[in-house]
């Protein structure tokens, strides 16, 4: 492969940009089935600088990143377009929050079921199999199916 050109790889993720001698090499981009991307100037298949954008346009910085620090907890929809009213929480960066398959809980890149012990992704393709420290994250850590949100109700 040489020029310009794309190239998928078998996990759906499409490279688009420069090639040399079957490798990425010059300005492209690798673009995620989740929506994310990650723009590049590449060196031989290795990239040398680039900047990674997630699905909702937040975009990541190496240096002084203060999104998710600890001090401040808001999701980036939050900071772009204001938080809610008291009394309404928003649980994810998806308003409203992604459905859960019943038994699962949603761990950041699809839904786990604790019974297989098997990652899915969010259109229900198998990601891979879980071991022991990132089960037991999950069951501690992740938003699992049936966590009851109530809807705001403006006053009559």
């Amino acid at each position: 492969m040489e020029g310009q050109g794309s190239y998928t790889l078998p996990t759906g993720t499409e490279y688009r940009g420069e090639l040399k001698d079957g490798m990425f090499h010059g300005e492209g981009e690798l673009l995620f089935p989740d929506g994310g991307s990650y723009r590049a100037l590449w060196h031989r298949g290795v990239p040398t600088q680039g900047k990674y954008t997630f699905a909702d346009g937040l975009k990541y910085e190496d240096k002084k990143w203060h999104y998710c620090d600890g001090y401040d907890r808001r999701f980036y929809t939050e900071i772009c377009f204001g938080l809610k009213p008291a009394g309404i929480s928003q649980l994810t960066n998806l308003d409203p929050p992604r459905n859960i398959p019943q038994g699962c809980y949603d761990c950041g890149d699809g839904f786990y079921d604790p019974e297989t012990r098997v990652v899915v992704d969010y259109k229900l393709r198998f990601l891979r199999n879980a071991d022991d420290d990132e089960h037991e994250w999950i069951i501690g850590t992740c938003r699992k199916a049936g966590y009851k949100t109530t809807e705001h109700q403006p006053k009559p």
